[in-house]
């Protein structure tokens, strides 16, 4: 009789430096399948053919990736001018071509014209969902999907390498921006036409890709020395202020009582902790009272108190 391997609970956040080739969901399976760990999930996908910082998270971590998901992102990025695809990006096959008559004064005039708050329409080759069904779908059956722009912003749009053919580019955007959707636009603002050729992430929010871990590292670390390599549960919100409850507090709080006498520079969302262990998040009220908002199940240490 064959039984089946027992996953273990693990707690915590690992910044993985995704390899190009590779989906999201297959890096992140390739981890947990190293960390032996019961739950797991990833803070926003990366393209197969994008490397670069993908937060993921195990256990009690999972009940804060929306704070990655909402948070500004950096990319690296590379264009190829004189083609688009159907998909906005290398993978995918040219649709139209023209001649690249470019250069760097026009190329950073145009740039200008996507800085600040711009509106994009995503690539029909995404997961985004119309009726339920994510628009890839309708790509792959031909059919056609009017899609909505939506406001997005670009915070910072600077040229860092041209050549005549191919254009490096870094983006720190808002969330919900198509970095192919930016260069199809680019490129057609310029008359001649672009796609996607290469792109890295390198900052989700806080978390740099210089703290990263690359797949090949983790898979060939020494199995005592894995779980170190993992951020605590609390480095996801590490941004809120902080408020440290007394025992008695700590158990009212896990009991979804309301909490007075809390001190906090303002009301709002809170880190809260007994001690050094990270409860979860509270909301501070403007009549003074803390109130539970997203508590944790395990006695997963804090570090960012």
């Amino acid at each position: 009789m064959q039984f089946r391997h027992q996953r273990r609970p693990l707690d915590g956040v690992l910044l993985l430096d995704k390899p190009c080739g590779m989906t999201s969901n297959g890096a992140l399976q390739a981890a947990r399948r190293v960390l032996n760990a019961a739950k797991a999930g990833h803070t926003g996908t990366l393209d197969p053919l994008a490397s670069g910082l993908l937060p993921l998270t195990f256990g009690e971590a999972t009940k804060f990736s929306q704070m990655l998901l909402d948070a500004d992102k950096t990319y690296e990025a590379r264009l190829r001018l004189g083609a688009e695809t159907d998909t906005g990006d290398a993978e995918g096959s040219v649709t139209a071509q023209a001649a690249v008559t470019v250069d760097r004064a026009a190329l950073e005039a145009v740039l200008e014209r996507f800085r600040g708050a711009i509106e994009q329409v995503p690539p029909i080759f995404s997961a985004l969902k119309r009726d339920g069904r994510p628009l890839y779908e309708y790509a792959r059956a031909g059919i056609d999907v009017e899609l909505e722009a939506r406001p997005v912003v670009i915070h910072e749009l600077s040229l860092e390498g041209f050549d005549g053919e191919f254009v490096d580019l870094r983006v720190s955007c808002s969330k919900g921006t198509y970095i192919r959707s930016l260069a199809v636009d680019i490129g057609r603002a310029l008359g001649c036409g672009a796609h996607l050729a290469a792109l890295r992430r390198t900052r989700i929010g806080a978390f740099g890709i210089a703290a990263a871990v690359p797949l090949a590292q983790l898979q060939s670390c020494p199995e005592a020395e894995r779980d170190a390599l993992l951020a605590p549960v609390d480095a996801l919100v590490a941004a809120f202020p902080s408020a440290v409850l007394d025992p008695q507090q700590a158990q009212a709080l896990l009991q979804g009582r309301q909490l007075d006498g809390i001190v906090a520079p303002a009301p709002g969302l809170l880190r809260v902790y007994a001690g050094e262990r990270f409860l979860g998040l509270a909301v501070l009220g403007e009549d003074g009272k803390l109130s539970p908002k997203r508590l944790i199940a395990t006695a997963a240490s804090g570090a960012a108190a």
